[in-house]
């Protein structure tokens, strides 16, 4: 499995072989969750929503502020994390893994190149 990053702190796990089609789930990074404090609300988008690279994937609402979520790369919502909506905390608990918001079919694997690997976005992070 491979992880990418976006500069929004956006990030989508790939299963092996990365091709057109291949299936990414999408969330944003632990340092996204913990700038943004406790979530309170999140809206995902429908399942079947086409998307480009960057468009609005979803929002999240926190105590301090209400956040878009972006499309890391283009393609199709084939799955939403219904369990964020009774329990949008799950974030802050675990951004990472049970704290995704979709998953999707993705339309141009290349576009995950212009993404960071994790060693890049950690020094990303370290850096703002």
């Amino acid at each position: 499995m491979s992880i990418y990053y976006t500069e929004d702190h956006e990030w989508i796990k790939v299963d092996a072989p990365i091709q057109n089609g291949s299936i990414g789930t999408v969330g944003i990074s632990a340092y996204a969750a913990k700038a943004l404090g406790d979530v309170v609300f999140v809206e995902l988008p429908d399942v079947g929503l086409e998307m480009d690279k960057g468009d609005e994937a979803a929002v999240v609402e926190s105590v301090k502020a209400a956040s878009e979520v972006y499309a890391p790369v283009g393609g199709e919502v084939t799955e939403v994390n219904e369990k964020l909506e009774a329990a949008p905390e799950t974030v802050n608990a675990s951004a990472d893994a049970d704290g995704w918001f979709l998953k999707m079919k993705i339309a141009d694997a290349d576009e995950l190149e212009s993404l960071m690997d994790e060693a890049k976005y950690k020094v990303y992070c370290e850096g703002l």
